[in-house]
C-alpha cells in the first residue's frame, strides 16, 4: 500500500514537547534550465519539475483557497508535500509549511479560524493545527504509530481518526511464539495479499476520541478490536468514505465487514452510522430486526454492491451516498442515493441519468452537486433532492476531478491532456470557468504542447467512438509521423481529456509521435450499455474498436502506416498481448505494462476474485459456463505462435493485482520464440510506477524501444 515517505522530522511545538532540531529541508528546484527553455520540448525531466496540486478546500467565507502541493527532487528520489493558500481577492499565494516534512490533508475548522492538517514533522504522522496565515503551529495528537487520517467534528469536541491495528495473527512468530525468528505467513482463507501488500493481520480501524484545547485524546475503536477488515476500504483507503454529521453527534462511514473468500468474491460494502452518545452503530443499507437479528425486507435489497461516500445534508435529515447494484461488478453504475434519516426511505436521484456519479456535495438541503464522466470528460452536475432531473452544469473538453464550495462560491480542480491540475472558479449560474491559479505557468509558457483533436470514429458495429488524437508540437501536415495506438487499462476507466504523470500523451507527442487514444467499448462516460459490453468479451468488440481507431487515423496522409506502435498497461497490457497475435503486421513494436497474459494462471494468482468472475465470466474450471470458456479460449498466451513483433514488457514485483509472473510468462514466450523482447522489472513498484527515478528509467526504456523499432523502422 502506498505510504507518504516519512522524513523522521522532529518538531518543537505542541503537547509540551521540548525544543528539537528540525532536519534539513528537501531542496526543490522547479526552474527550467536554459537548455530546456531553448528546446521548448516536454521531456520526463521537465514533467518531474511540475508541482502537483490537490486536496483543495475553500474557507467557510469563500475568500481563501487552501490546498496541498507536492514537489520532487529526482536526485533524492523523493518528494515533499506542503500546504498553500491563495487569497481569491488579491490572488496572493502563500506557502504555509516548509520542505523539512510532509504536511497534507488540510481542512478548515468550522469557523474558518484554524487549519487542521496531518504532518510527519514529529517523526510520525499526527494531527496539527495552525492559523490561516501559517502561525501558531501546534501538535494536536501524539498517538503511537501515527495516524492515517482524521476529521474534527463541527462542534469541535470530538474527532475521528484512522489508525493501524493488529487484529489477527498471520505471522508464524505470533502463532508459534517459540519460533520467534521464523518469517512465514499462515492463512486459512483467501485475501492473503491485496494490491501491493501481504495481509499480516494489520487493518485500518476507525476511532472516535475527545478533542479540545489539549488536543486529540486516544479514542474508542468503533469497528471492534478483532475486526479483520479495513475502514476506509482497501486498497485505496480513501478518507472521504467517513463523514461527521453537521451537529457533530453522528459519524457515517463505509465498511465491508467480510473476510476471506466472502471478501474476495464480493464488493458488498455498506454505510454505517455511529451514534457518539450511545455508542450504537446502524447499517442503513441492511437494517436488521433488533430482536431476531434478521434483515428487514425493504426496497434496500437492491444495495448489494459498493455503497460508499456518505455525505450529510446541512440539516442532518438526509445522507447522500453512492451505490452500485451488482455485488460482483466494481464498475457497475455508481448511482446517487438519498437516505432519509427519519423515515429510513431511500431514493435513486440518478435513475434516469446514464452516467456515474462521484464527489457529492450538498447545496443547502434541497440540491446536490456531483461530478460525472461524460463523453471522455468530467463535468459538474446538480440535481434536486426531490428526485429531479439532472442538470449538467459545466461543459468543455476537460476533466473537473474535484470541487469545493464555501461562501457561495465554487472552485474546481481542472486538468486537460495539455495541462496538469489548476484551480478554476465555477460560475454556478452558467457553468463557466475562470482560472484562478498558475501553479505550473512557467512550464506552459516555455514548453510547446501538441494539438489535441477530438475525433469520432465509426466502429465495426456502426457506432461512433470518441478518439483523442494528439499531434506532435510544431506539427507539419506535409510530413509523415510515427503513430502510437494507446490501449487504456481498467478496463473500465475513462480515456479522459485529463492529465497523467504516468501515461502522458503530450510526453509521447513531444518525442515526435502521433498518439491515438480511443474510448473503446468498456470505458465509462458513454452510458452503461457501452461500459458493460466488455465484461465477458475481452477479445471481442473492444479489440475491433482499437483497430477501427488506428486504421481510421492511419488513412491520414501525415500518419505513417509503416511506423506504428501499440502500447498499454493493465487491461491495456492484455490488449497489447492479444493484438500481438492478431494485428496482421500493423505494428512495428509493442509495449505492455503489467498486462494479463494467461487467464488460467491469472485467476489463481490475483486477489479480488470479483473482478475476474465478472470480467471473465467465472473460473476456468466451470465447463458449463459458455462466457467463461470463451474468455479462457481467447487468452493471449494461446496465440503466441502468431507473435512476430518486438515487445517491451514492464512489471512491478509488488503487483498482486496482475502479478509480475504474468509478465515473466510473456517475456519467456517471446524469447523462446526468438522474438526481440526486453523485460524491465521494478522490485519496489506495484501496478504503477510512482517513484521519480523509476519513472525516469521507465520513460527512457519506453521511448528507447519505440525509437529503435518504430521511429527508425525500415
Amino acid at each position: 500500500m502506498k505510504k507518504i515517505i516519512l522524513m523522521m522530522a522532529l518538531a518543537a511545538v505542541g503537547l509540551g514537547a521540548c525544543d528539537r532540531q528540525r532536519p534539513e529541508a528537501l531542496k526543490i528546484d522547479n526552474a527550467l534550465t536554459a537548455e530546456e527553455i531553448a528546446a521548448g520540448r516536454f521531456t520526463p525531466e521537465v514533467m518531474w519539475k511540475m508541482s502537483r496540486a490537490a486536496a483543495s478546500s475553500l474557507s467557510p467565507d469563500g475568500r481563501t483557497l487552501l490546498y496541498q502541493q507536492t514537489d520532487y527532487n529526482v536526485a533524492e528520489n523523493r518528494g515533499v508535500t506542503t500546504l498553500w493558500v491563495e487569497d481569491l481577492a488579491s490572488k496572493a499565494v502563500t506557502r504555509l509549511t516548509d520542505f523539512t516534512s510532509n504536511s497534507l490533508a488540510p481542512r478548515w475548522s468550522a469557523d474558518g479560524g484554524k487549519i487542521y492538517f496531518l504532518s510527519d514533522r514529529s517523526g510520525s504522522m499526527q494531527v496539527w493545527e495552525m492559523s490561516p496565515t501559517g502561525g501558531n503551529v501546534r501538535q494536536l495528537s501524539d498517538l503511537k504509530g501515527g495516524i492515517e487520517g482524521f476529521g474534527i467534528s463541527p462542534r469541535g469536541d470530538k474527532a475521528w481518526y484512522v489508525q493501524r491495528v493488529q487484529a489477527a495473527d498471520r505471522r508464524s512468530a505470533d502463532i508459534h511464539k517459540d519460533m520467534d525468528k521464523s518469517q512465514a505467513r499462515i492463512y486459512d482463507d483467501l485475501m492473503a495479499r491485496h494490491w501491493d501488500y501481504w495481509d499480516e493481520g494489520e487493518y485500518l480501524h476507525l476511532f472516535v476520541g475527545d478533542f479540545g484545547t489539549e488536543g486529540l485524546k486516544p479514542g474508542t475503536d468503533i469497528i471492534g478490536a478483532e475486526a479483520a477488515w479495513d475502514t476506509p476500504l482497501a486498497p485505496y483507503f480513501d478518507m472521504a468514505e467517513i463523514a461527521w454529521n453537521n451537529a457533530g453527534t453522528m459519524l457515517a462511514y463505509t465498511c465491508k465487514p467480510l473476510t476471506g473468500t466472502a471478501y474476495a468474491v464480493s464488493t458488498d460494502s455498506d454505510i454505517f452510522v455511529y451514534d457518539v452518545a450511545s455508542g450504537q452503530t446502524q447499517n442503513i443499507c441492511k437494517p436488521t430486526n433488533f430482536n431476531t437479528g434478521e434483515l428487514i425486507e425493504s426496497s434496500r435489497d437492491n444495495l448489494p454492491g459498493y455503497d460508499k461516500y456518505p455525505v450529510w445534508s446541512p440539516d442532518d435529515r438526509m445522507i447522500a451516498f453512492l451505490s452500485q447494484r451488482r455485488a460482483g461488478n466494481e464498475s457497475d453504475k455508481s448511482r446517487l442515493f438519498l437516505y432519509d434519516c427519519s423515515t429510513a426511505e431511500m431514493c435513486d436521484l440518478t435513475e434516469a441519468f446514464d452516467y456515474n456519479a462521484q464527489n457529492v456535495v450538498w447545496e443547502g438541503n434541497d440540491r446536490v452537486w456531483f461530478i460525472a464522466p461524460i463523453e471522455g470528460t468530467y463535468q459538474i452536475c446538480r440535481v434536486a433532492a426531490t428526485d429531479g432531473e439532472v442538470e449538467v452544469l459545466t461543459k468543455g473538453d476537460h476533466s473537473l476531478t474535484a470541487f469545493t464550495t464555501g461562501g457561495g462560491r465554487m472552485v474546481a480542480e481542472r486538468s486537460t491532456i495539455s495541462s496538469a491540475t489548476e484551480f478554476f472558479e465555477v460560475n454556478t449560474s452558467d457553468g463557466s470557468l475562470t482560472q484562478i491559479s498558475a501553479i505550473n505557468d512557467a512550464i506552459y509558457k516555455n514548453i510547446r504542447m501538441g494539438e489535441v483533436q477530438k475525433r469520432w470514429v465509426r466502429t465495426t458495429d456502426g457506432k461512433q467512438m470518441l478518439t483523442w488524437v494528439i499531434l506532435p508540437p510544431d506539427f507539419d501536415p506535409a510530413q509523415k509521423y510515427p503513430t502510437l495506438l494507446y490501449c487504456e487499462g481498467g478496463p473500465q476507466s475513462v480515456v479522459a481529456n485529463g492529465w497523467s504523470y504516468r501515461w502522458n500523451f503530450q510526453l509521447m507527442a513531444a518525442q515526435g509521435y502521433v498518439v491515438v487514444a480511443p474510448n473503446r467499448r468498456g470505458v465509462p462516460s458513454f452510458g452503461q450499455e457501452w461500459l458493460d459490453q466488455i465484461s465477458g468479451d475481452y477479445s471481442g468488440q473492444n479489440i475491433r474498436d482499437y483497430l477501427s481507431a488506428i486504421d481510421d487515423v492511419a488513412r491520414e496522409p501525415w500518419a505513417d502506416e509503416e511506423r506504428m506502435g501499440c502500447v498499454g498497461a493493465s487491461y491495456g497490457g492484455y490488449s497489447v498481448y492479444f493484438l500481438a497475435g492478431c494485428h496482421k503486421k500493423r505494428f512495428k513494436a509493442f509495449i505492455a505494462h503489467c498486462g494479463i497474459f494467461d487467464f488460467d494462471s491469472m485467476y489463481g494468482e490475483t486477489e479480488e476474485l470479483w473482478f475476474v468472475n465478472n470480467d471473465y465470466g467465472g473460473p476456468y474450471w466451470d465447463r458449463d459456463n459458455a462466457t467463461a470458456q470463451r474468455s479462457y479460449a481467447n487468452s493471449p498466451h494461446k496465440f503466441v505462435e502468431k507473435w512476430d513483433t518486438p515487445i517491451l514488457i514492464f512489471t512491478g514485483e509488488k503487483d498482486f493485482r496482475i502479478p509480475y509472473t504474468q509478465s515473466l510468462e510473456a517475456f519467456t514466450a517471446a524469447r523462446v520464440r526468438g522474438i526481440p523482447a526486453r523485460l524491465v522489472e521494478f522490485r519496489d513498484e506495484a501496478h504503477q510506477v510512482f517513484k521519480p527515478q523509476n519513472s525516469m528509467v521507465w520513460n527512457r526504456e519506453f521511448f528507447g524501444w519505440l525509437d529503435r523499432y518504430v521511429k527508425k523502422a525500415e
